[in-house]
């Protein structure tokens, strides 16, 4: 990844969501965290080292954002 990514792009990326209806259910169900504070907004813009969690129907995942510099 290069430069930044909205949190519902990292969903899919990351495995944590298999698609974008997903993705947008889970942050609006609240079942989305960034370094352990719940976010509401699927278009939060994500920064190098943030933890992205999430508790879905098949149990909590997570994944760490690594954003390579432009």
């Amino acid at each position: 990844m290069r430069g930044s990514i909205r949190l519902g792009q990292f969903l899919k990326l990351a495995g944590l969501a298999d698609d974008g209806a997903l993705a947008r259910q889970l942050v609006t169900e609240g079942d989305v965290s960034i370094n352990g504070v719940p976010e509401l907004r699927r278009g939060h813009h994500l920064q190098d080292g943030d933890v992205v969690e999430v508790d879905a129907p098949a149990g909590r995942d997570g994944a760490l954002v690594r954003v390579l510099p432009d």
